[in-house]
């Protein structure tokens, strides 16, 4: 039954997306064993807990006539995608090495059969702004970002501010800006660059988001998903198809500024960056500025290089005016 104070307090007032934080069995103590639910210990029923929480909204916005449902979630499991979750890797740390987990952790899902599947870019803990290095850090996961199933600026950065008040919210501090302005001139222009790359694919991921609804094909995958008869795509774990059209090849590493990459046998490849082709079957040395990252596109692909470049927004007032008018 869809809870009460939910359906007042929010779904009544025009609120149809809901962003359920804390989807999973949180103790301070992971003491697993001494855990008790309804349906038994926490050791044998603990994952059934996010997908019956996604499951309880679901199901009172369904009887209210709701169609069409999505929720952000913190936690899934098996299951979890038929009750409309949009699931995120939770609250991660602000680095690259995060950044390299999230890359592996978002090719599982879509291959556990959970499409939906984004993450905080720049991660949630930690991660100052004008720190140089977190800002090379945001830049190379913006990118990353902009080709995963959801694209989502989210993080707590530092440092804090002082509390408000004294009681009620005013009790909590916050976190410093994280907007796409807040990064500097440079940061700000490359993420104006992938947003714009995001806005012209959008009928591109239309299509993808079609087929991860039909029949759970994943947006983004392994490169053997697409080239199962390709046996060194079976090895590659760097590199990833979003969608049948565009491959994509992220940087992981700080300082990093070129990267070897492998591009699947049996077709013809235009590197987005530079124009040049090159024949399937062989791995390749691509050079990766920081401004952007290796992309790929496969030849016969409907998509032109051109959607996949930035020649629209000019200035901060511009990019301010232009993300207004998407909300």
């Amino acid at each position: 039954m869809f809870g009460k104070k939910q359906k007042k307090n929010y779904y009544d007032k025009g609120t149809n997306l809901f962003w359920l934080d804390e989807a999973e069995p949180e103790y301070s103590i992971y003491d697993f064993d001494n855990y008790r639910y309804h349906k038994g210990p926490n050791v044998q029923v603990g994952n059934i807990y996010p997908a019956m929480y996604a499951k309880t909204f679901f199901d009172g916005m369904k009887e209210e006539g709701h169609e069409g449902i999505i929720n952000l979630v913190r936690s899934a499991w098996a299951g979890s995608q038929r009750y409309g979750a949009l699931v995120w890797s939770g609250d991660i740390d602000s680095s690259f090495k995060s950044l390299r987990n999230q890359f592996s952790i978002g090719l599982n899902m879509g291959l556990a059969g959970i499409p939906w599947w984004t993450t905080d870019i720049g991660g949630f803990h930690g991660g100052y702004p004008d720190d140089p290095s977190f800002r090379e850090c945001i830049v190379r996961w913006f990118q990353f970002g902009a080709f995963c199933s959801v694209f989502r600026l989210h993080g707590d950065r530092e440092p804090h501010s002082e509390p408000l008040g004294t009681s009620g919210g005013g009790l909590r501090d916050s976190g410093a800006d994280n907007e796409v302005w807040s990064y500097g001139e440079e940061a700000y222009n490359i993420f104006k660059k992938y947003m714009t790359i995001r806005e012209n694919l959008r009928p591109y991921i239309t299509k993808l988001m079609v087929e991860a609804h039909q029949d759970g094909t994943p947006p983004m995958r392994p490169l053997f998903y697409d080239f199962p008869k390709d046996k060194e795509a079976w090895d590659i774990e760097d590199t990833y198809m979003f969608g049948p059209d565009i491959l994509v090849a992220p940087i992981f590493y700080e300082g990093e500024r070129s990267r070897k990459l492998y591009l699947p046998e049996g077709q013809v490849w235009k590197d987005v960056n530079t124009h040049k082709t090159y024949e399937g079957g062989q791995f390749i040395e691509c050079s990766a500025p920081l401004e952007s990252i290796p992309v790929f596109l496969r030849e016969g692909s409907e998509l032109s290089v051109n959607l996949l470049k930035n020649k629209n927004i000019t200035s901060l007032r511009g990019v301010r005016k232009w993300i207004i008018s998407k909300i």
